[in-house]
């Protein structure tokens, strides 16, 4: 797998789950951005961005859900960044369930570079974009 996805695992609990019994969508959107947030930990991403006065925000979230998740289950998030433009990213999501390696959702969020006091879009520089190489394909 190239070094530009990372992984990030989750124990499902109780306090993910629905009156339908299995996770509700709310968590997933929650998870997405726990993993965005600590790909960009651990690769640097989040400290190059600081050190040009940047953070990101989210644009939009698209999520196709394919099986259901339920408390107990085990569930690896895999996520890389997918393209970038001038002041935005997408990145990609794709839910794992561990027991059985089943895709049990499919996701995407575009994330926009913004200044940090202005809250304006800003260009990503280079040694930004050179921290989180795009993944072509997915994993």
């Amino acid at each position: 797998m190239e070094s530009s996805v990372y992984q990030f695992k989750i124990d499902v609990t109780e306090n993910d789950v629905d009156v339908n019994g299995h996770v509700n969508n709310v968590v997933y959107i929650q998870w997405m951005q726990d993993a965005a947030i600590a790909h960009a930990r651990a690769s640097g991403c989040t400290k190059a961005s600081q050190a040009v006065g940047a953070t990101w925000v989210v644009r939009t979230h698209h999520i196709e859900y394919l099986s259901p998740l339920f408390a107990g289950d085990q569930v690896t998030v895999l996520t890389w960044p997918a393209s970038f433009q001038r002041v935005r990213s997408t990145r990609k999501y794709k839910f794992v369930r561990a027991k059985d390696g089943a895709v049990i959702a499919r996701a995407e969020t575009d994330w926009v570079f913004v200044n940090a006091k202005t809250g304006r879009p800003q260009s990503i520089p280079e040694e930004v974009r050179a921290i989180l190489p795009v993944v072509e394909t997915e994993p």
